[in-house]
């Protein structure tokens, strides 16, 4: 089923990645925010990770451009190293999420990228914001996996 993709850091226009894997493949960009997920500070990128009970995450909800719907799954699943449902070899997961548009406040169901399972963390992000990020430090010895 075609959706549209919540992208939370370095596909974030503005971002590095941005233009070099979006350009031309999206007809729209608005600000987004995912509900019920945390946001950690990776190698250089960020890592989601839902959270039923607290946190959100501050994005971007990307429209892809009319036939481009296919090349941009590849493209994103390649970048994001999703191989498949479960894959051991998955840096991330695909899942379908709904996200709230925050110019109308629209609950809208998305593609989201949330690391893998044994994945290794960083700091977790206040405020869930990788733009605007701020680490906050961790307690020795706290899990850094989801």
């Amino acid at each position: 089923m075609m959706r549209p993709f919540f992208v939370y850091g370095t596909l974030r226009p503005g971002a590095y990645n941005h233009d070099r894997f979006l350009l031309g493949r999206t007809t729209r960009e608005e600000p987004a925010r995912l509900p019920g997920a945390l946001l950690y500070e990776g190698p250089g990128y960020p890592y989601a990770v839902p959270d039923e009970h607290e946190g959100e995450i501050v994005g971007d909800l990307l429209t892809p451009a009319p036939g481009a719907y296919g090349e941009l799954l590849s493209v994103l699943d390649a970048l994001e190293e999703y191989f498949g449902p479960g894959h051991p070899l998955n840096l991330y997961e695909r899942a379908e999420r709904e996200v709230v548009r925050v110019a109308d406040g629209a609950r809208v169901p998305a593609w989201v990228y949330f690391a893998a399972p044994g994945t290794p963390l960083g700091t977790p992000i206040t405020g869930g914001d990788w733009l605007r990020r701020e680490a906050v430090p961790q307690s020795p010895g706290a899990p850094r996996t989801p």
